[in-house]
């Protein structure tokens, strides 16, 4: 366990002082629900496309990538190639679209379609997986930053949690778009810092690195055969261009930033931005995590370290020195990839500088805990409170209901995010469940969006298949082995391709099969 110094100590500390203090400073302008949510549409373009890029930026990619890139290659860099085109189909048609309506809930426009159950479908699917993705996040930092600050995970989440929820609260959407704003220049010149640092460390440079990756075939997208059995180049690229069309098009911490700009104009620019950023940002940490496997086959002492630090927690602590090295011996890079960035950090950044790196780790997870919480909160105020319990609710009674509701929503992940620490494997579970129910969210949204002409029954028979296919694909791997046949035969990450689909082409074939019948009756009558 690592104890900070005092200077890198008071560096993160300014760090959280200042993020609380920018939502005392945004708390003076929240004089209504429309300012809580949407900053009344006074937010520049420039401004929001910073906040999504740090939304997307979150502290799983800042600590994950670099994992991957050490234990495999880029192949996971393709789903940000997806993102230009996702991105052009958002700003000609999602940000027009929601502008259009004014509605603040990207699922409103989904009862106005197909019925309230569409909506309460979709804004319960959207809650469920916010819950875990914050809970994952929050349990993910503390158990990175653990090593680094010498804290306990609990004591980590719990300071990291009071802080978002006082700024989230207190600020609205305004305090966390311009916190993000400012997380999002923190953590890209933080994995800066970190590049620079590792390639210092490497005896030639640069140089060094390119070898070293040219002769392991660090830097392979992928393999380009049409093969969706596998994580080739093609599959990482349809997977990718299917989430982020689910982002852009369906997630309310997204959509909600269209409403806050000054025009549409802007709000499509943001977009735009938000790709420009991010898809070489995420190229760095790719860079950053080929740099690392450079360093440590340079020192291959210091990998060994990292190796059995893995296969001690694997083993737990009853596991003998012995036990502990044959399991090291075994292991691959790909099993402790997400191990060597903390480690670099820990041995080899020296004192302050870790202060900066730590507070660039906490802004990518800050980022988007805070904009799942206003989300969430904006989502159940508008579709579950003031639909369901009080739809003549005051503007005051609004706003009141924003506060509590944004507390409770950051309360919750943060619980989450502690009973991760004793119980994983049951958040897994909710995490797999949000995650299958989600996935026919965009299906539900396209249909709606280009088929005019289908009603509310083909719709939720629509989805109930769409969501049949998606379980079957997520669960039949445990199938007994006399049922292989059975077994879904392609990558994983194909679900919510196959999911989409399925619910936007049965609702399509649905629609006409009506149509054919109606036409039928009129022939024939």
């Amino acid at each position: 366990m690592n104890n900070l110094p005092v200077i890198d100590l008071l560096i993160i500390g300014v760090y959280l002082v200042a993020m609380v203090w920018i939502g005392f400073y945004f708390s003076r302008k929240n004089k209504s629900a429309e300012q809580f949510t949407v900053a009344s549409g006074k937010i520049p373009g420039w401004a929001i496309g910073l906040s999504i890029y740090a939304t997307f930026l979150s502290s799983n990619t800042f600590l994950g990538v670099p994992g991957k890139a050490f234990g495999g290659n880029w192949n996971a860099f393709v789903f940000s190639l997806s993102m230009p085109l996702a991105a052009w189909i958002a700003a000609k048609y999602f940000v027009p679209f929601y502008r259009r309506t004014g509605e603040v809930s990207a699922y409103t426009n989904l009862e106005k379609r197909f019925g309230p159950w569409a909506r309460t479908y979709a804004v319960v699917c959207f809650l469920l997986t916010q819950f875990a993705r914050m809970g994952s996040i929050f349990f993910g930092m503390a158990l990175s930053l653990q090593a680094l600050t010498g804290f306990s995970m609990a004591s980590i989440m719990l300071v990291m949690g009071i802080c978002i929820i006082f700024y989230t609260v207190l600020g609205g959407i305004e305090a966390v778009i311009w916190t993000e704003v400012v997380q999002g220049i923190i953590k890209t010149l933080g994995a800066i810092l970190i590049l620079y640092l590792v390639i210092k460390e490497i005896p030639g440079g640069v140089n060094t690195i390119l070898e070293i990756a040219g002769k392991d075939d660090k830097t392979s997208l992928g393999s380009m055969s049409f093969n969706f059995t596998e994580s080739t180049f093609w599959m990482v690229l349809l997977y990718g261009f299917f989430i982020n069309l689910n982002n852009f098009g369906m997630d309310q911490n997204y959509v909600q930033r269209y409403h806050t700009a000054t025009s549409q104009k802007q709000a499509a620019k943001s977009v735009w931005l938000c790709v420009a950023l991010y898809v070489p940002a995420s190229l760095l940490f790719f860079v950053i995590g080929t740099a690392l496997y450079a360093y440590y086959q340079v020192n291959p002492g210091m990998i060994e370290t990292v190796k059995l630090t893995t296969a001690a927690e694997r083993l737990g602590s009853e596991a003998g020195a012995a036990q502990i090295s044959a399991l090291a011996a075994q292991l691959q890079p790909a099993d402790y990839g997400d191990k060597v960035l903390p480690h670099f950090m820990v041995t080899t950044i020296p004192q302050g500088l870790v202060g900066l790196i730590v507070s660039a780790i906490l802004s990518a997870a800050m980022s988007t805990i805070s904009s799942g919480m206003n989300a969430s909160a904006t989502v159940f105020t508008i579709d579950i409170y003031k639909k369901y319990f009080n739809k003549n609710v005051s503007e005051k009674g609004h706003l009141r209901t924003l506060y509590i509701t944004t507390v409770l929503v950051g309360l919750i992940g943060l619980c989450t995010g502690l009973a991760m620490i004793g119980s994983k494997s049951v958040l897994d579970v909710w995490w797999e469940l949000s995650g299958i129910f989600a996935g026919g969210m965009l299906g539900l949204f396209l249909l709606g969006l280009i088929s005019r002409r289908t009603r509310g029954q083909e719709a939720l028979t629509a989805v109930i298949i769409g969501v049949i296919v998606i379980l079957w694909m997520s669960f039949s791997d445990r199938l007994p082995a006399n049922y292989a046949f059975l077994k879904n035969p392609l990558h994983k990450n194909m679900i919510i391709v196959v999911g989409t689909l399925t619910i936007f082409l049965a609702g399509i074939l649905l629609t006409k099969l009506r149509k054919k019948t109606n036409d039928d009756r009129i022939h024939h009558s």
